[in-house]
């Protein structure tokens, strides 16, 4: 008994450590959104303010009011928190002094549910559209910053799922068997550049909008960026058409685009003796092998045949390469290789290895990346769009993309620089471990000698290097 009594007393010593009696509040401006005066310093230094001055500033009726800017200020950093998406969120940091001198802002100019609500119902349908020019001027910075010699683009629609709503102007039946909105993107790495706002029943190819919006920004990168440099537009089968087609090629732009195995296809591939291999392999060294047979493809209203891959997943008896639910052939279109005009734009910028079948392929399985683009945006903002009526959602959804695009920005400019290596991307995290990592950490604002400084604690300093975060906020590439 003595021995046991003597055991326990050893184990209460060793994991007592440091007793906290009681809690007391503070008279000091604490913060748990630190990482908010990073990015608020960005936006600061590349000017996007008098952008949004320019296409939003006549909405402003009163000097007495908040000022437009200032307006989309707090919503960038309200998408960016994303501790809520609910409009009563402004009413919790409106009282929160520390969060309210964080995003450098005075209390009064601070919006609340109430003037956020109407500040969303107070747009019109021409003012939504100025959010798409907005998009493509962050486009063509983004281009100027870092100087692509081959520019790809994905077209693809993603579901914004409001099933659960009770009413919504435009929520509609959608292709997932759910009810909400459809909007068209279209994206350049992992950044919206375009979007079209839309019911849920709008398809992919729906009207000429494909059409349109690809002209528009294939006009606005030769005109602002390069007139020679080489375009690529990737796309899924719901894009699959003729007029899609016809419209790229008269643009003189590469596309690789899915299609459909129609009968007459598989029955032609049945006959095939020989396919060439195409192999993909990870960083770990596990490959995946597709067969595939190049060929030229007419359908039935198509006035001239175009190049086609026909592709397919092997199956030897020794190993199975892909799940019984997965698809095990695909056909892809293109017009790369084709055209001399197209081929010597590839050809004079180096990029000729885009011609050859096996870069094709890759490069429309790399389509996935789009999918991912569609993942993160919903994983930064919120499919649950928060009005009744059609204009204030889509103003919503467009400043959502807006602030993802910023906030990706950002993390390139800012948060990941030092990862990139030579020739290779910034690497990529998701927009959740960006906010627990750079975004919520503590500090204490302390107001000094006509300072105001932000404090943080030595580990946070070190763990993810402070000083060369602030030089870097301090210093981006402006639009």
């Amino acid at each position: 008994t003595k021995n046991k009594k003597e055991c326990k007393q050893t184990n209460n010593n060793n994991i007592e450590g440091i007793r906290i009696s009681g809690i007391e509040k503070t008279e000091d401006v604490l913060t748990d959104r630190a990482g908010l005066l990073l990015f608020v310093k960005y936006l600061s230094q590349i000017g996007i303010y008098p952008l949004i001055e320019r296409y939003f500033g006549s909405m402003r009726k009163s000097k007495k009011g908040i000022p437009i800017e200032n307006i989309f200020k707090q919503l960038f950093c309200f998408f960016v928190d994303g501790t809520s998406f609910s409009l009563l969120r402004f009413d919790e940091i409106k009282r929160d002094k520390g969060y309210i001198e964080t995003i450098e802002n005075n209390r009064e100019l601070m919006l609340s549910s109430h003037s956020a609500k109407r500040f969303f119902y107070s747009f019109s349908f021409v003012r939504i559209w100025l959010f798409r020019r907005l998009l493509q001027d962050l486009f063509i910075w983004r281009l100027t910053v870092e100087k692509p010699d081959i520019i790809i683009l994905g077209m693809d629609t993603t579901v914004l799922d409001n099933n659960d709503a009770k009413k919504r102007e435009g929520v509609q039946g959608t292709y997932q068997k759910t009810r909400g909105f459809q909007p068209l993107q279209m994206n350049y790495g992992n950044c919206v550049i375009d979007a079209v706002f839309r019911g849920g029943k709008k398809h992919s190819n729906y009207g000429n909008t494909v059409i349109e919006a690809v002209s528009h920004i294939v006009k606005r990168i030769r005109k602002e960026y390069r007139e020679d440099v080489p375009i690529i537009i990737r796309a899924d089968a719901g894009f699959f058409d003729k007029k899609n087609f016809e419209a790229f090629e008269r643009m003189n732009i590469g596309y690789i685009c899915g299609g459909r195995v129609y009968s007459d296809i598989k029955e032609k591939m049945s006959k095939v003796s020989s396919f060439e291999e195409y192999e993909k392999c990870d960083e770990n060294g596990n490959c995946v092998v597709w067969e595939y047979k190049e060929f030229t493809d007419k359908r039935g209203n198509w006035n001239k045949e175009r190049r086609a891959i026909y592709t397919r997943i092997p199956y030897n008896g020794k190993r199975q390469l892909v799940l019984d639910f997965a698809k095990e052939e695909r056909i892809i279109y293109t017009n790369l290789g084709t055209s001399e005009e197209l081929n010597k734009l590839f050809i004079d910028k180096g990029k000729e290895e885009y011609l050859n079948p096996d870069k094709i392929i890759e490069t429309y399985h790399n389509r996935g990346n789009d999918e991912l683009v569609n993942r993160y945006l919903k994983e930064f903002g919120t499919e649950k769009l928060p009005f009744k009526r059609f204009i204030p959602n889509a103003a919503f959804y467009y400043i959502m993309c807006v602030s993802f695009f910023l906030c990706e920005a950002f993390k390139k400019d800012v948060l990941l620089a030092n990862e990139r290596k030579e020739g290779t991307e910034p690497v990529n995290i998701s927009p959740t471990t960006v906010r627990r990592t750079f975004i919520d950490f503590a500090g204490r604002i302390v107001h000094t000698g006509r300072r105001i400084i932000l404090k943080v604690t030595e580990w946070i300093w070190e763990r993810i290097n402070i000083p060369l975060l602030w030089h870097r906020c301090n210093n981006p590439v402006p639009i």
